[in-house]
C-alpha cells in the first residue's frame, strides 16, 4: 500500500516492506516506483525495501520550481532521514542513477552499496551538427520569447528535443533540461562504496561506453553486460537481474 511523507511541503509518495538493511530503490525519468516494483518484491523479505516516487513522478507532488539533480539528491537526503535510513543500498535506474551517484559521494558513511543500471549521468560531447541545432534552436526560442509569440515558442518546444522533453509538461520541461545538463562525471572518484553497473549493449539512452566509463572512474566499481538487450533490461529481464543482484548483494541482508 502507497504511504505518504511530506518535505517541505511536497507530498511524496513510496512503498516500504520488510526488515533488515534498508534498500532504496530510485526509478528512471518519466517513471514511478512500480517500475521498481520486481525488485521491490524480490527483496522485501530479506531486506528493508522503500521504493519512492520522485516529486513530479507517479503519486508524488512536483517540485514547485525547476529542480536540478543537487535539488532531487537534497530531498532524498531528507526523505531517508525522515525514515530513519542509514548504510543504504541503492537500486537505481536511468535518472535515479544520477542521484544515487551525487548522494553516494556526498554521503559515503551512508551508503552500502549501490546497483546502477543503464546510469545516465555523463555528458557525451557534442557534434558539430549538433551544436548547429542547439544554437539555432536557442536563437528561435529568444526570439519568439522576445516577440511574445507564445503559441509559435511552443509549437517549436513541442517539436524539439527529446521524446522526454516533449512529453514534459509545466515545471518538469525545464527540470528535465537541468537534469539532462548534470555532469556527474567529477564526482565518480567520490564514490567510495561497491558498485555494480548493469547495462544492455544496445542501450541507446545511455550508451555502454558511459557504463565502460563509470566502471573505470568509480574506485570499486564491476559492469555486467546483458547482450542484446536495451536501456529496460533490468525490467525485460528481471529475473536475471534479480539473481545478479542476490549475488552481488549476498551476506547483506543484515548491518
Amino acid at each position: 500500500m502507497t504511504e505518504y511523507l511530506e518535505i517541505d511541503g511536497l507530498r511524496t509518495a513510496y512503498l516500504e516492506a520488510g526488515s533488515g538493511r534498508d534498500m532504496v530503490l530510485l526509478h528512471g525519468w518519466g517513471q514511478n516506483k512500480e517500475m521498481m516494483q520486481a525488485v521491490f518484491d524480490h527483496f522485501k523479505d530479506r531486506f528493508h525495501v522503500v521504493s519512492i516516487d520522485f516529486p513530479g513522478f507517479g503519486e508524488s507532488d512536483e517540485p514547485p520550481e525547476a529542480w536540478g539533480v543537487p535539488d532531487y539528491e537534497a530531498h532524498l537526503e531528507k526523505f531517508v532521514h525522515a525514515l530513519g535510513l542509514h548504510d543504504m543500498i541503492f537500486v537505481g535506474h536511468s535518472f535515479g542513477c544520477r542521484v544515487a551517484i551525487r548522494y553516494a559521494a556526498d554521503h559515503p558513511e551512508d551508503v552500502h552499496k549501490m546497483c546502477l543500471t543503464g546510469a545516465a549521468g555523463i555528458r557525451p560531447k557534442q557534434s558539430l551538427q549538433s551544436k548547429v541545432r542547439t544554437r539555432v534552436f536557442k536563437a528561435g526560442k529568444w526570439f519568439l520569447q522576445a516577440t511574445g509569440q507564445t503559441e509559435k515558442l511552443a509549437e517549436l518546444q513541442n517539436r524539439s528535443g527529446s521524446e522526454d522533453y516533449r512529453n514534459a509538461r509545466g515545471v518538469m520541461r525545464p527540470t528535465f533540461v537541468k537534469v539532462v545538463n548534470d555532469d556527474v562525471t567529477p564526482v565518480l572518484k567520490d564514490v567510495k562504496c561497491s558498485v555494480l553497473l548493469v547495462w544492455g549493449d544496445l542501450d541507446d539512452a545511455a550508451p555502454l561506453w558511459m557504463g565502460q566509463m563509470m566502471e573505470k572512474e568509480m574506485p570499486d566499481a564491476g559492469l555486467a553486460v546483458f547482450k542484446g538487450d536495451d536501456h529496460w533490461a533490468y525490467w525485460h529481464q528481471a529475473d536475471r537481474f534479480n539473481r545478479v543482484l542476490d549475488v552481488f548483494f549476498k551476506g547483506d541482508e543484515t548491518i
